[in-house]
């Protein structure tokens, strides 16, 4: 690998044109940052699928954008075990990208709808290239949407293995998912090294069995010029009160985010200490794409929080500073362990103290006390005692904003990336092309 400017591939499984999940933004601020710090070159490729039309015999696309990045139409992908049926286009155009751009590092910010193949296929094609994967869930762990969350409700998951999965999914033997141990985990450990935004994480996948020695924790940065300015404060109410009153919640509204909690907690909140001027503000869609029940639990607790809450629909993450604004508290009430979304890193960079659960990356990144508080998670009553006392003790808002540590830049999360990749290449000694792994 050349010292001075290694060629970087940056992979992911999708492309914030088409999709702006936190992963396809937390790996386009990589590749922007490697590309403005000026010591590496980088390439971003990601998959796309349905609706998006393929162009007629290949794989490969172009946004035909000014940065030249590639697109990589797969829809043959087996979800149990994370696998690419188009074995054959990823030996065609797969296999030729890598052999135009002959990156010296490959870095895979996800491999969902590309498969854990492409993975070998770099090792394959590439020896000596040094292999990345970041991770930003479980999915290579637990086959329930990578939330290691019971199925059939709300029981958090503490390990996976043949046995408790199949507990989880009868229909799938314990045999089965001993397979499908054996093939994910042969597959990333062909890879050099292993990138994790929270120590949480990193302590799963060992558990897991990982190797240890092959991790570190680098925080995905943040792509904000300026932070918003402090919520200004008017006088409102008989009381002619002047409070940090509004909270607000950013995401998904999904069985695993707990809006279902925080909204009843807002309807618990006695009228006294809620007032005239204490509003919840919610910014997230997608509950039509819940199951019917689901849908049918939040219109009757919206239904009873009444005027004390406000839906304001999806949102781009270009939109956050000035939804900013108009908030002085972000509460994230996830029932699963999170890892580090980015919102924590939002609200921390325009200074709004938050209120989270208190498990998993929500309580690694949140310290309780110094920059936000906990909730005991799912316990609706809990975050009711949580946001009494934000309502009602004087102070706490501003000793709590000044606690906040400053997140980091996308370009500073660029500069530890590219530290890593010549440490790793430093240490790396040539190597044969594995042998083929099949499932």
């Amino acid at each position: 690998m050349s010292k001075h400017s290694p060629r970087v591939l940056i992979v992911s499984h999708g492309h914030p044109s088409f999709s702006l999940g936190g992963a396809e933004i937390a790996a386009y601020n990589l590749h922007k940052g490697l590309n403005k710090i000026g010591g590496a070159e980088s390439r971003f490729l990601a998959r796309v699928g349905y609706p998006v039309v393929r162009h007629s015999g290949t794989a490969l696309m172009s946004l035909r954008q000014k940065g030249g990045d590639i697109l990589y139409h797969a829809d043959e992908y087996d979800h149990f075990l994370i696998s690419n049926r188009g074995t054959e286009e990823l030996e065609r155009d797969f296999i030729r990208v890598l052999r135009d751009l002959k990156p010296d590092v490959v870095h895979f910010h996800h491999f969902i709808g590309l498969g854990l193949e492409t993975i070998y296929s770099v090792r394959s094609a590439l020896p000596d290239c040094v292999i990345v994967v970041t991770f930003h869930e479980f999915l290579s762990i637990c086959h329930h949407h990578g939330q290691m969350v019971k199925t059939g409700g709300t029981k958090l998951c503490h390990r996976a293995s043949p046995s408790d999965c199949n507990a989880c999914f009868p229909e799938i033997s314990p045999a089965r998912f001993l397979r499908r141990e054996h093939f994910v985990r042969g597959l990333l450990e062909v890879a050099d090294f292993f990138v994790s935004p929270s120590q949480f994480l990193v302590d799963r996948y060992v558990d897991w069995g990982l190797d240890p020695s092959r991790f570190i924790v680098i925080e995905n940065g943040l792509d904000i010029d300026q932070p918003t300015p402090v919520r200004e404060l008017v006088a409102s109410g008989r009381n002619k009160r002047l409070r940090r009153s509004r909270f607000g919640y950013f995401g998904q509204i999904t069985q695993f985010k707990g809006v279902d909690v925080l909204l009843d907690a807002v309807t618990r909140i006695p009228e006294s200490v809620w007032g005239e001027d204490a509003q919840l503000m919610i910014f997230g869609g997608n509950l039509e794409r819940q199951p019917k029940p689901f849908q049918d639990k939040i219109e009757k607790l919206v239904e009873r929080a009444g005027n004390r809450v406000r839906f304001y629909g999806s949102y781009q993450n270009s939109e956050m500073p000035r939804l900013m604004r108009s908030i002085d508290w972000t509460i994230i009430p996830s029932i699963w362990w999170e890892n580090s979304p980015i919102v924590i890193q939002e609200s921390f960079f325009h200074g709004r103290p938050m209120i989270c659960s208190n498990i998993g990356g929500m309580a690694e990144k949140i310290t309780d006390g110094v920059d936000g508080l906990h909730f005991r998670v799912g316990s609706s009553e809990d975050l009711v005692d949580r946001m009494t006392e934000a309502l009602t003790n004087p102070g706490l808002w501003e000793r709590l904003r000044a606690g906040i540590k400053r997140p980091i830049t996308y370009e500073e999360c660029a500069r530890q990336h590219l530290d890593l990749y010549r440490s790793i290449a430093s240490e790396k000694a040539p190597r044969a092309p594995v042998a083929a792994l099949t499932a």
